[in-house]
């Protein structure tokens, strides 16, 4: 059975692994500074065979306008070893978008470590995709003492804000959003993701876009773009980065291009790059069983 506060439309998710994390889903009440009623925060926890083992937990966070179901594949692998979390951050997702927070990195943050501090409260392997990673990056800089190690995947970080905030006043804003709803693009962007087409599946798609189901889906979004979104961290904030770091990215990533991984191995001092052939922006998707081998070595490893 899947949970009673997901869309409809989650009942034609057809492929085995978007199913199990779909029914996994749970809510927790997260009471931050960000508002006075606390924020209903989508999640699913995984732990091995039931139980967790005192390995450090992962905690992962997914890209932009996209959901914890970004990690339907690679979830399980990396709950085989380890207690393994994945969260839906403020303003994406199937978690609650309150009226009246101005959704923003800072407020993502704010929520994130909110999140962590109620339910999990040790330290953790961050896992950062695309817009996660730059997530990451910046709760990593800001609670150094809460990430053991960082991952990051095909990440953002090293360009500039949205471009679409310069569109972002009335009624423009609305009609982009209505443009970023519509299946024909979304489908565009989703094939665009993949080295292999194929796999932009219907089932891909629909994982893609149940969360605009969501109300004030629209709204968040706009929010956040007009934030600015993620600048580009300094090499000089990069450099502070003490935690050993994994970099792993696509070799045919049409997304972010190629050229950040080097960069980001170049600024942050304990860092290692490897790259996941046969793949996109999604390696996670793409090549999960990959993806999985290098994050749990590189969970294992003590340099």
């Amino acid at each position: 059975m899947f949970p009673s506060f997901l869309p409809t439309k989650v009942a034609q998710l057809t492929e085995a692994a978007s199913i199990a994390i779909a029914q996994q889903i749970e809510l927790a009440e997260i009471s931050t500074p960000l508002a006075e009623k606390t924020v209903t925060t989508a999640y699913v926890h995984q732990v091995p065979q039931g139980q967790g083992n005192g390995k450090t937990p992962f905690l992962l966070i997914h890209g932009f306008d996209s959901s914890l179901l970004e990690f339907r594949r690679l979830l399980p692998l990396l709950a085989a070893e380890r207690d393994t979390w994945v969260v839906d951050i403020l303003g994406f997702g199937f978690t609650d978008r309150i009226p009246g927070i101005k959704y923003s990195p800072a407020a993502i943050k704010t929520h994130l470590y909110y999140f962590w501090k109620t339910l999990i409260n040790q330290p953790v392997i961050l896992v950062g995709a695309s817009m996660g990673g730059a997530a990451a990056i910046d709760f990593t800089i800001t609670y150094p003492e809460i990430v053991e190690k960082l991952i990051l995947i095909d990440s953002a970080g090293l360009a500039g804000g949205s471009p679409l905030v310069k569109f972002m006043f009335s009624p423009l804003d609305t009609w982009l959003t209505n443009f970023l709803r519509s299946p024909k693009v979304r489908q565009n962007i989703s094939r665009a993701a993949y080295k292999n087409k194929e796999l932009a599946s219907i089932d891909a798609q629909l994982c893609a876009a149940l969360h605009l189901e969501l109300p004030n889906w629209n709204t968040a979004l706009i929010d956040f773009t007009k934030s600015g979104g993620y600048s580009a961290f300094r090499f000089k904030e990069l450099m502070n980065i003490q935690q050993e770091t994994l970099i792993l990215w696509g070799d045919s990533d049409k997304i972010l291009g190629t050229k950040d991984a080097a960069r980001f191995k170049r600024a942050i001092p304990n860092s290692e790059l490897i790259w996941i052939q046969d793949s996109g922006h999604v390696p996670h998707l793409e090549q999960p069983q990959i993806t999985a081998n290098h994050i749990l070595d590189f969970a294992r490893s003590n340099k």
